[in-house]
């Protein structure tokens, strides 16, 4: 009878959030939004001529990086935490710490991050929000 209720409480584990409450993930769309954002983001930074520099920092395949961002931004706004799941505790600027990381790269990495959101995020009140609140932690993540 354990055993059942250890599959159980698996499946439950994989979305450790409060569904009854209000959050950013739900209020803009969900997964398929966060999907579209972590999609676009690189997209912005393959094909933008001012950014060139940043995706050179990333190792390829971007699939991979576009993957971590989505489960990062997943659990960052409210959603299942995958990122957590997947690879632990984000630790943002450790991980971020052996990339030199100055306000031009943040601001190439603001440049791809404020496009996607306004293409995936319908209503302007809920981009001002999510890109206030993005720019603080991009800004955190300058080590140079």
């Amino acid at each position: 009878m354990n055993w059942l209720r250890k599959l159980f409480t698996k499946t439950q584990a994989n979305d450790d959030r409060d569904t009854t409450q209000s959050n950013a993930y739900d209020i803009i769309g969900g997964d398929k939004v966060i999907r579209a954002i972590a999609h676009d983001f690189y997209q912005q930074m393959q094909t933008r001529p001012e950014t060139q520099s940043l995706l050179a920092m990333h190792r390829s395949p971007i699939a991979d990086s576009e993957q971590k961002l989505y489960e990062f931004l997943s659990g960052w706004l409210g959603g299942p935490q995958l990122y957590q799941q997947k690879h632990g505790h984000p630790a943002l600027r450790a991980r971020h710490m052996p990339f030199a990381i100055n306000e031009s790269m943040r601001d190439q990495w603001l440049i791809c991050m404020h496009a996607a959101i306004h293409n995936s995020i319908k209503k302007p009140e809920h981009q001002q929000v999510i890109i206030q609140a993005i720019s603080t932690l991009a800004d955190n993540m300058r080590n140079r």
